[in-house]
Parts: structure tokens; sequence; C-alpha cells
């Protein structure tokens, strides 16, 4: 946490500093370069940042740009006045365009971490479905699903329970949500409840056993992340279904 934290404090300091230097490098040069050309290459100042930070970072670095443009490379030189209403176009246009790019500079890289993330849950659910299919026992495929449970739900730990169901512990349902005593708990506000949850395993329409959650305190897993639970869960309960249970745990 501490390196992102550190990550962040460069990221913006770059923003705001970076506009700055290009433009006083660009100083001795603004006679020759036309100002859409000094506004283009600050441009890409606002797509090197927004690329590695976020949107705060994209939106300062656009600000610091547009706001050091006027002040170095437009004329009246160092004032916050312009003189020519196409140098006064082009400020407002560097500004735009830097945010524009900053915003889509950060859903592009929202949307790779979503696809790194589905993939990996894809190929949770792949590997347990292929196991199910060459485990000699149902036991394997339960101690292979614990192990994924505990990592994708951030779990302290996590026991199988064969047989029928015995009282009234919170429980994961199918749809991702927690319930507690018959009431919804919200997971990504509120973490984990402190007991154990329960995960049901059904198989061909009958329960089969269930999964005991130990959770992690002050753990928020994603609804997505959930969802493969229940996913993985009811392959468990399709292999009890087609093989039988295994001996419970000891």
């Amino acid at each position: 946490m501490v390196r992102y934290a550190l990550r962040d404090r460069i990221i913006l300091a770059a923003a705001l500093v970076g506009p700055l230097l290009v433009a006083l490098i660009l100083v001795p040069f603004r006679g020759s370069l036309a100002s859409t050309n000094m506004a283009l290459i600050l441009v890409v100042v606002v797509v090197a940042v927004a690329v590695g930070g976020n949107r705060l970072a994209g939106a300062l670095t656009a600000l610091s740009a547009a706001v050091w443009f006027d002040f170095f490379l437009t004329r009246p030189y160092q004032s916050f006045t312009i003189s020519k209403s196409d140098d006064v176009t082009t400020a407002v246009l560097l500004l735009a365009v830097g945010l524009a790019v900053s915003q889509l500079a950060a859903r592009a890289r929202r949307l790779q971490v979503i696809t790194i993330t589905d993939a990996d849950y894809l190929a949770r659910v792949h590997d347990t479905a292929q196991l199910s299919q060459s485990a000699t026992s149902t036991d394997v495929v339960v101690d292979h699903i614990k192990r994924q449970l505990r990592e994708l739900l951030q779990l302290r730990d996590c026991r199988f329970e064969y047989g029928s169901l015995l009282g009234h512990p919170p429980r994961l349902e199918q749809d991702g949500s927690v319930r507690v005593d018959r009431r919804q708990w919200d997971v990504d506000q509120r973490g984990w409840p402190e007991q154990e949850i329960e995960l049901r395993a059904t198989g061909g329409g009958r329960f089969q056993g269930r999964f005991m959650l130990k959770p992690t305190p002050g753990a928020r897993p994603s609804l997505q992340a959930r969802l493969v639970a229940v996913t993985l869960a009811d392959q468990a309960g399709a292999a009890l279904d087609t093989a039988g249970p295994g001996s419970p745990e000891q």
C-alpha cells in the first residue's frame, strides 16, 4: 500500500511539474513553432501522465498544460492574457483534449484490469471443471475448491461439511448476496460478517454439503468474485452428485 501511495504522489507531481518543464523547453522555439504544434507537444505530456496515473492526474496535467501554454507560449509572454483569438481557441482545445484523453486513458486502464480479472476467474472455473472430470475422488475436488475459495474470497480458512444442515449461519446466496438472519448484508460497504458463512453445494437438485467460510476481518470481495465462488460450489455439488460424497473431514 505504501508503494502505491508513493507512486500516486510521483504521478501527481509529474502532472503539475511536467507541463511546466516542457513549456520552458519550448520557450526558445516559440517564435518558430506554430502555437498549435506546441499545444500538440503538451498533449503528448498529458497522454503520458494519464496513461500512468488516474483521472485526477490526467485532469491536473491537462489544466497545467493549458495554464503554462498560456503563460509561456502565447503573446503577451509571461502573462495570463492572450491577445490572439486563435491562441485562445488553441488553449481551450488543449484543455478540452487533455481532459478527454485523461478520461479515455483511465477508462482503458480500468477495462484492462477487468479483462485480466475476468480471465483469472474464468481460469479458476475452467481448472475446477477439468479436475472434476478427471479426479478419482471427490475429496480431491472439494480440497481444490476450498483452496480456490480461500484465495478468491480472501478467507482465513474454509472447510467443507457433508450431510444435513445445522444451525442458521450467514449464507452466501446464488446471486452473490449475503444474508444474515434473513436480512441482506452489504458486503461492499461493511465487509464480511464476523461469523462463519455458509456456501451451499447442490447437485442434481439435491443438497450435497456446504462450504463454511471463515472471513478475514475487513475483506470486501467483489460481487463478481462471490458469483465465481457460487459457481465453484455448484461444481463441487455436481461432482458429489455424480460420484457420491467422500468421507467427511475429521
